[in-house]
């Protein structure tokens, strides 16, 4: 993430008001992700279509494909995304540019020929649905697919303005298109979403073409046996499939879902709030992305370069003190950020589901999700800086965690009744934040013996 790390420090440094909110506008965008910014069109789309007089099923029908294409589109992407992340960093450290824009293309033919065959397979076994209706899902599903992956380079070009541009082109085609085929109703919404995305998608990966010209057309270099860390393919894997867990859980079961269209299940006193919840992480990963990449990235590049440059131990524990600051720091920040946030929206829940349409009654659950997500934020947080650490052994068990007590909790809360849904997710997310941050304390505490007692022995 050299380039926005680079981007965000230029823009800090300034020392002005204006800087300031550029930094910020730029990390929220980067920090919350396409996800977050799809919840905030598919919400609009649905708005503003009610208020013209479009048929309440069609919008629902419409908002509940779009979560679905989010949530295979994720997971099957996690399983390549960190790989790929890891990749790309690995070369921009050796310098070796040129290589990245062929792996992006032969990343990308993998994605989009697995997505197309798992999708097809899929809408083949579908017995319902018209065609048209079918062709949306499979090219809105491939689609997504190539986003997640060209999305990471957005925290890599060094071009903030354009980025920003490509995000709020690429989501107001999309409402806007959807605006203008709502005469088509279903079909209509979906195709003007599907639309909008893959403008956002060509619009992406023309700027990383600008960005990272190369020499060869598709390469599979990323695919070698030692460019692979299949750590990083269970932690996306994981990691996506506990987030989605308990939102699958209560889909399936009858008691809480309905049928919505085709296969296709929902459960409106679930997913509301959960969904409105996950827009409050916005403010808390923009801070948390500018402390880890201005503050926290420098501290970690001083304590290793102090290292490899044979500095003596009383700096190298300086710098590590360092380090170690720049996590507490950061994630305090974060959280006063988070919290504060929380705390107005729990405040003004009430007003918040009025003006979205949805009954006073969700509130409860509103407010159970919010503290989740809070928490969530955290946990995320704890993976990156492991990430950054490279100790992908610890995050890959806290993703497991993470993944099987969203199952185990979120099932037994379905079990327990009405009163205690969204408490299996909110205690599945304190349940490994908790852990994560005591696997953090003792990562730290151990850095300069694992840093060096680990590295191999040469003769």
């Amino acid at each position: 993430m050299a380039g926005i790390g680079f981007e965000l420090r230029r823009l800090m440094k300034k020392g002005t008001l204006g800087g300031q909110v550029q930094a910020y506008a730029f990390a929220a965008v980067i920090g919350s992700g396409p996800w977050v910014m799809s919840i905030v069109a598919i919400l609009a789309i649905g708005l503003l279509n009610l208020s013209q007089g479009l048929p309440s099923s069609f919008v629902g029908q419409f908002q509940v494909s779009i979560t679905y294409l989010m949530a295979f589109s994720l997971i099957l992407t996690g399983m390549l995304q960190l790989v790929f992340t890891r990749y790309v960093a690995d070369r921009l450290y050796e310098r070796r540019d040129r290589t990245i824009l062929a792996n992006l293309f032969g990343a990308l033919t993998l994605t989009f020929l697995t997505a197309g065959a798992l999708g097809g397979a899929a809408l083949v076994l579908w017995p319902d649905g018209s065609l048209a209706y079918k062709l949306c899902m499979l090219t809105g599903f491939v689609t997504l697919c190539g986003i997640w992956i060209v999305v990471v380079f957005a925290s890599a070009i060094k071009a903030y303005r354009q980025i920003l541009m490509v995000f709020f082109m690429g989501y107001s085609i999309t409402v806007a298109a959807s605006l203008g085929l709502r005469a088509y109703g279903l079909e209509g919404l979906l195709l003007g979403f599907v639309v909008g995305q893959v403008c956002l998608f060509f619009a992406l990966l023309g700027l990383v073409v600008r960005q990272y010209p190369g020499d060869q057309m598709v390469s599979f270099d990323f695919l070698r046996r030692r460019q692979i860390f299949p750590s990083l393919i269970f932690i996306g894997l994981f990691y996506n499939v506990g987030a989605w867990a308990d939102k699958f859980i209560f889909w399936t079961d009858p008691l809480t879902s309905v049928h919505v269209v085709g296969p296709l299940r929902a459960s409106p006193i679930y997913d509301l709030p959960i969904f409105l919840a996950y827009l409050s992480l916005i403010p808390g990963m923009a801070v948390f992305l500018i402390r880890i990449e201005t503050d926290f990235a420098e501290k970690c590049e001083s304590f290793y370069l102090t290292i490899t440059r044979g500095g003596t131990l009383a700096q190298i524990v300086d710098a590590k003190r360092a380090l170690v600051d720049s996590v507490r720091g950061g994630m305090l920040a974060m959280l006063k950020v988070q919290g504060a946030t929380t705390i107005i929206l729990l405040i003004m829940g009430e007003e918040l589901l009025a003006w979205v349409g949805i009954s006073p009654m969700y509130r409860p659950l509103l407010n159970v999700d919010l503290l989740a997500v809070a928490i969530q934020l955290l946990l995320l947080a704890v993976l990156n800086v492991l990430f950054y650490l490279d100790q992908r052994k610890a995050a890959l068990r806290l993703c497991l965690l993470f993944v099987i007590s969203n199952i185990l909790l979120s099932g037994l809360t379905l079990y327990l009744g009405p009163a205690f849904f969204g408490y299996g997710f909110a205690l599945a997310v304190l349940l490994t934040a908790g852990a994560g941050l005591l696997t953090l304390s003792r990562k730290l505490d151990q850095l300069e013996c694992e840093t060096f007692m680990l590295q191999p022995v040469y003769s």
